[in-house]
Formats: C-alpha cells, sequence, structure tokens
C-alpha cells in the first residue's frame, strides 16, 4: 500500500507538469485567435498601427470616463489609414485583464460577430484607466481585407483610363468580331 501511495504521488507532479506546459495564450492576438481557430475562422496576428487606433480610442474614453464609439470620431474616419478593406471595433470598461473582458465580448452577439469577422488577418487591442474613476477602458479593432483594397483601386484605375475604343463588325455576348 505504502508503494501504491509512493508510486501515485510520485506521478502527480509529472501530470501537473503536463498541465502547466500546455500553451496557455497570453496576448490578446493568441487569445482572439484560439477563439477564431474554434469557429472556424484564421488567426489574426496584432498590429502596431490597429494597436495605436484600439489605444487612441481607449485612451479618450479613459479621459472623459465615457463608453462610446464616436468619443474621437467616427470609426470609419480613424481607421481608414489602416488600408483594410473592412473592420470592426469592440470596446467595453470594468475588467482589469484581457481575458475577462474577452469573455464579456463572446457573450455579446454584435461583439461575437466583429471577433469572428471573416476575412479579418490583424488585430489591434489595448486599454487605459480612468484617473478619476480608476474604471479600466478597452478597445479592440479587427480588420482584414489588405489585398481586396488593393485590386479594387487597380479596378476602378482601369474604369479611369478605359482602353481605345473598337469598331465591330459584328458583336456578340460583349465580344467585338
Amino acid at each position: 500500500m505504502k508503494r501504491a501511495l509512493l508510486l501515485l504521488f510520485g506521478l502527480m507532479p509529472a501530470f501537473g507538469s503536463l498541465a502547466i506546459a500546455q500553451p496557455v495564450p497570453s496576448r490578446p492576438a493568441e487569445m482572439i485567435s484560439s477563439y477564431r481557430l474554434q469557429h472556424s475562422e484564421g488567426k489574426v496576428t496584432s498590429d502596431p498601427l490597429l494597436d495605436r487606433i484600439a489605444r487612441e480610442q481607449a485612451q479618450a474614453m479613459a479621459s472623459r470616463d465615457v463608453l462610446d464609439h464616436g468619443v474621437l470620431g467616427p470609426f470609419n474616419s480613424r481607421v481608414a489609414s489602416s488600408g483594410s478593406g473592412h473592420a470592426a471595433e469592440n470596446i467595453a470598461y470594468g475588467y482589469d485583464n484581457f481575458a475577462k473582458t474577452l469573455d464579456q465580448w463572446i457573450e455579446s452577439p454584435g461583439h461575437r460577430r466583429n471577433l469572428l469577422m471573416r476575412g479579418a488577418s490583424r488585430v489591434g487591442v489595448a486599454s487605459a484607466k480612468s484617473a478619476t474613476t480608476g474604471r479600466t477602458y478597452w478597445a479592440m479593432v479587427i480588420a482584414g481585407d489588405y489585398e481586396g483594397k488593393a485590386s479594387k483601386s487597380k479596378a476602378s484605375a482601369a474604369v479611369q483610363h478605359p482602353a481605345p475604343r473598337q469598331t465591330c463588325r459584328v458583336a456578340i455576348l460583349n465580344l467585338c468580331l
């Protein structure tokens, strides 16, 4: 019996180290990517420009102590410099850590939709604390379709500079013969 207990207790640290050795997402982009992968969406990477946009939003909300997407102006104006084809923003306040904030967003249908945005490839996350109330404000900007924007500008350039007109003897299904 003594030997069995020693063996059992001897194995416990090995099992405990297995649990500790499992990778635990520590950064917001990793945590968001983990959630997205569970729902068949691609990973996102942290983007310095989106981090800056999120930080400015979080700081503005904290300095005014107000939860408001428009505190710095319309979202589409604030994110235009990112060059993305589509983007979304989640904001929150209350929790001091990102894991709890992410859980809050996952429980909200609109925020969850943003987290699972199709084609998203980059994300920026920031928090700021209100000096007056101590409340922590969070902002996340998620974006994608970076290549699509370049394709759209090429397509519009082609429209602005049409090819010279040909004279057609026969036109069949928009083909000039």
